[in-house]
């Protein structure tokens, strides 16, 4: 392909090796460096999926998409579902300043636009930090339709002991296959549309917790006396701590365990040996906002999701 008065090529890919990760983490670099942004490109999580299961129609999901000028990695942009299908997939990505407004972008967007058209995807969001001028003009130009913002919150405390006392008599257990569906209500709850039009309909491919544990992400349910009351996902990756997908069933709020929850999850990742813990959090989501940073964690970005498809 030829734009502005380079040529370059793309290359597909299902999942990434090592050296892919290697390459964009390098472009990541130069482009942070140019433009001090976020990127949430899940390198590390895509390294550990890198088996990606067959689907049973004989494809394969492809779910990277490089740009090449010569041998040199100038443009990247993945897909990323984290196993669930049931969820709208994210996408995003970046080029290398010096190649931008050449119509790299756009290309790799295309060929990613295919690609969730031809999994039927139920949805995708595009995701830019705020401060990316590039990101928020490409966005506009295809009008893509604003959804939400959420902020990137850091957590860098030393271990603290929990008391008991601040469990709120919350047990965790690790789930299990068999949890499944429980944790796909669950995510409806927190993150769908449990009260619209869909609340009725089964979830089409959700978390297996077994799975996901392989990929990095353990799955916990919070019980009290013997009664699931929430959950919360731990990964940790390389060192890297990141909590999702924490919730409280709403017959349950008010009552301190959405804070137990966090500490708890907090606790496992620091023994596991997560030098820091990220989590992400619905920027209108004042109450959960307040628990997290009066819990020590501390705001470093806001990423806005918009809609694609």
């Amino acid at each position: 392909m030829q734009r502005a008065g380079f040529e370059y090529r793309i290359k597909s890919k299902v999942y990434l090796n090592r050296e892919d990760c290697d390459e964009i983490g390098a472009l990541q670099a130069e482009c942070v460096r140019k433009e001090p942004i976020a990127l949430k490109l899940e390198l590390d999580y895509k390294l550990e999926d890198a088996a990606n299961a067959e689907r049973g129609n004989g494809f394969r999901d492809i779910n990277e998409f490089m740009a090449y000028h010569g041998d040199a990695l100038i443009g990247y942009l993945g897909i990323c579902s984290f196993g669930d299908r049931s969820q709208p997939l994210e996408i995003t990505g970046t080029v290398h300043p010096d190649y931008r407004r050449g119509g790299v972008f756009t290309a790799l967007y295309t060929l990613a636009m295919e690609e969730c058209g031809r999994r039927k995807a139920r949805g995708a969001l595009g995701l830019c930090d705020r401060n990316s001028v590039s990101g928020q003009e490409f966005l506009k130009s295809i009008n893509a339709a604003y959804r939400y913002s959420e902020f990137e919150m850091v957590y860098h405390e030393p271990r603290t002991a929990i008391r008991e006392e601040q469990l709120c008599g919350i047990v965790f257990r690790k789930a299990a296959n068999a949890d499944a569906r429980e944790i796909a209500r669950q995510n409806r709850i927190y993150f769908g549309d449990a009260e619209g039009e869909n609340a009725g309909e089964e979830p089409a491919g959700g978390l297996l917790p077994e799975d996901e544990e392989k990929r990095g992400m353990a799955i916990y349910l919070a019980e009290k006396d013997g009664r699931v009351v929430g959950k919360a996902n731990a990964s940790l990756i390389n060192g890297h701590g990141g909590i999702y997908g924490l919730g409280v069933l709403p017959e349950h709020r008010g009552k301190g365990f959405g804070r137990a929850i966090l500490m708890k999850t907090i606790e496992i990742l620091k023994d596991a040996g997560a030098g820091e813990i990220l989590l992400q959090v619905a920027a209108h989501n004042a109450a959960a906002l307040k628990l997290y940073q009066s819990c020590g964690f501390k705001e470093t970005s806001v990423m806005d999701y918009y809609q694609l498809l």
